[in-house]
């Protein structure tokens, strides 16, 4: 029986930097409330809100965490691609191989890891627009200021690091 061999590259930051040198959370999670709250603070500005201090201090966690929780969703979206590769049987392992590969270290080197990294982004893109509409609405903005104050999170604020080379 072959021994097949199996690498994880990135996933976010790499995500194995986060298990090995635990003080990354240390600059990961000032650093996404940081630009979170900063999106945040320039949509309510953009809308014209004249009680930004008060939706800020509602909503400026709310928005941090349902972030990660939608990073989340894009990061099993890449990990379905190693259990794909697991079920993998056959004569097109070097496909899968390849753009597999890509997926884990360098999304440019292969339109499917491209595509596949694309998809992940907009999933966990997609996920933020939903999951941060409710809280915008509950904090008082309007049907309208809800979509744009999301859509301007779910768009600045989606894991575009998945895109970075880890090779």
């Amino acid at each position: 029986m072959e021994k097949r061999e199996i690498r994880l590259y990135n996933m976010i930051l790499p995500l194995w930097l986060l298990w090995i040198f635990p003080q990354v959370w240390l600059l990961l999670l000032p650093g996404n409330l940081l630009i979170d709250t900063e999106v945040l603070l320039c949509a309510l500005l953009a809308l014209g809100r004249r009680d930004k201090g008060r939706l800020m201090r509602y909503l400026w966690w709310r928005v941090w965490w349902r972030g990660f929780a939608a990073d989340a969703a894009g990061v099993a979206w890449l990990l379905l691609a190693l259990i794909l590769w697991d079920m993998n049987i056959g004569r097109r392992r070097a496909f899968w191989q390849k753009w597999l590969e890509g997926v884990m270290g360098d999304p440019f080197s292969h339109p499917v890891a491209f595509l596949w990294t694309l998809a992940a982004v907009a999933i966990a893109g997609v996920c933020i627009y939903y999951l941060d509409k409710k809280p915008l609405r509950a904090a008082g903005l309007t049907d309208r200021e809800a979509h744009r104050a999301a859509l301007a999170l779910a768009i600045v604020t989606a894991p575009w690091t998945f895109f970075l080379p880890a090779r």
